[in-house]
Formats: structure tokens, C-alpha cells, sequence
């Protein structure tokens, strides 16, 4: 069995590469965004808020969750939505170490 590409390189690079893959899309960062600016978990369809069909959004939002970014539970018959805030602060804490990192000093410059 051929093994997949990704795992010729380590956990840690997966592990971050599957939560920048999860914010590749205008439409989930701006989810993020939302769900930031509510300042509250939401319950029930949240598409009437974005310029995108209720099916577009239920995949972002399911792409969101399966990053561990948000998660949902039933309350009724409705799903509330929030914020996983240990995963937002993990989010944080992963882009700056990658950033800090990569050492490139402020006159940098990649001159052909």
C-alpha cells in the first residue's frame, strides 16, 4: 500500500496544515468571524447572515467542526453554534509559533 504524501512529514506540520486547510475559504473565515462578533453561541440556521445558499454554509460550518474551530449540540430541534475557544487559542498559539519560527528578519528580501 502507497503511503500518503502527508505523512512523509511530521505530526506537527499535519497537525497545522489541517487547521490552516480548515481557514483556506473566504466563507469560513468569516464564519469564525461572526461567531466572534455575536459574541454568543447561535442557534439554528445562520446562512441568512452570509450571501451563500443554507447548503454551502452547513459544509463550511461542517469543515469547521471537523477542525475542532466550532462545534454544535441539539437543543430541541435546533443545533447551537459556538466557538471552541481552547481550539481558537490553540489556532493562535500554532500560527505564531510557526511564524516565530521561520526567523525572517524585518529587511527581508528575496531578491532573484
Amino acid at each position: 500500500m502507497v503511503a500518503a504524501k502527508t505523512d512523509q512529514f511530521g505530526e506537527e506540520l499535519q497537525k497545522r496544515a489541517n487547521l490552516f486547510k480548515a481557514l483556506s475559504h473566504p466563507a469560513r473565515l468569516q464564519i469564525l468571524q461572526f461567531l466572534a462578533q455575536t459574541r454568543k453561541c447561535l442557534t439554528g440556521d445562520i446562512s441568512e447572515n452570509f450571501p451563500l445558499t443554507r447548503a454551502t454554509v452547513n459544509q463550511h460550518m461542517k469543515e469547521l467542526k471537523n477542525a475542532g474551530l466550532i462545534y454544535g449540540h441539539m437543543e430541541g430541534a435546533k443545533i447551537v453554534y459556538c466557538l471552541d475557544l481552547e481550539k481558537i487559542n490553540e489556532l493562535e498559539e500554532i500560527l505564531g509559533n510557526f511564524l516565530e519560527e521561520m526567523h525572517l528578519p524585518a529587511d527581508f528580501c528575496c531578491n532573484l
